[in-house]
């Protein structure tokens, strides 16, 4: 059962990633060839600058993101290896 969440989590996460690269690149396609003003930004940050700057951050930030819950996934398969290979072995060092 434990198992089956884990691998849910996977999957889910998978589809979260996907989904927000998708959101990131359709952002940054807004903001290049969109008519609309950022509020708030600076003089020259509009149209294709700010775009591309949506794509380097968010992108940035996605990897970041990811990278860490896929980090807590494999401390999680390794504690699970490591826990079998000690039963295996009769519990001694």
């Amino acid at each position: 059962m434990r198992d089956f969440f884990i691998r849910g989590f996977e999957a889910i996460l998978s589809i979260i990633l996907i989904v927000a690269a998708i959101g990131i690149v359709i952002a940054a396609g807004v903001a290049a060839f969109g008519n609309a003003s950022i509020e708030g930004a600076p003089a020259g940050m509009q149209g294709p600058l700010a775009g591309l700057a949506i794509l380097i951050v968010g992108f940035i930030g996605l990897i970041v993101y990811g990278g860490l819950l896929y980090l807590g996934l494999g401390i999680y398969h390794n504690t699970r290896r490591t826990a079998e290979l000690l039963e295996a072995r009769g519990g001694r060092l």
